[in-house]
């Protein structure tokens, strides 16, 4: 594994949108694995999450690159509450294992200290492993729990982990 060296993160706005609905394409449709959810009529997958990031107060929308290269995503909801959560997080498969991501989360969640929350499918290991290795690094006394995903009784339940930084 490689540190990413050139890891930029950019807090996004109107101008970065086309950039970030084409990784947000990208990230819901790996979720989308674990989901069942499909695109609309015009395959394209809802994208409210992304669009508040770019819009709404106490939330944020992130752009991480490699170099010149768009590479992954972060929106942040309840920036202004106490609990701060990472709402969606991703990164394309070809910067993975180069700790970018682990990057990206230590510093969005540093820029912000206090109380922190994710949520995953259990049944995508890769996140569950991620989220857990990331939160326990950053917070040894993290705690994790169960909660129904709502109105959405046919999925399992999310896991969600919370951590603190100081």
């Amino acid at each position: 594994m490689t540190t990413p060296a050139s890891l930029t993160i950019a807090t996004a706005d109107e101008r970065h949108r086309p950039e970030l609905e084409q990784l947000w394409t990208m990230f819901r449709h790996e979720m989308s694995a674990f989901t069942g959810t499909l695109p609309d009529e015009r395959g394209r997958f809802r994208q409210e999450r992304l669009d508040a990031g770019l819009s709404e107060p106490g939330w944020s929308a992130h752009v991480f690159r490699l170099g010149p290269h768009p590479v992954g995503l972060a929106v942040l909801r309840g920036l202004d509450a106490e609990e701060r959560v990472i709402s969606s997080f991703f990164v394309a498969h070809g910067a993975r294992r180069s700790h970018a991501g682990r990057v990206a989360v230590t510093e969005l969640t540093a820029a912000q200290p206090g109380r922190w929350a994710v949520a995953f499918q259990e049944r995508n290991d890769v996140a569950a492993r991620f989220w857990r290795t990331v939160a326990s690094g950053i917070d040894p006394q993290c705690s994790e729990e169960q909660h129904d995903v709502p109105g959405r009784p046919d999925l399992p339940a999310d896991s969600w982990v919370r951590f603190s930084v100081l």
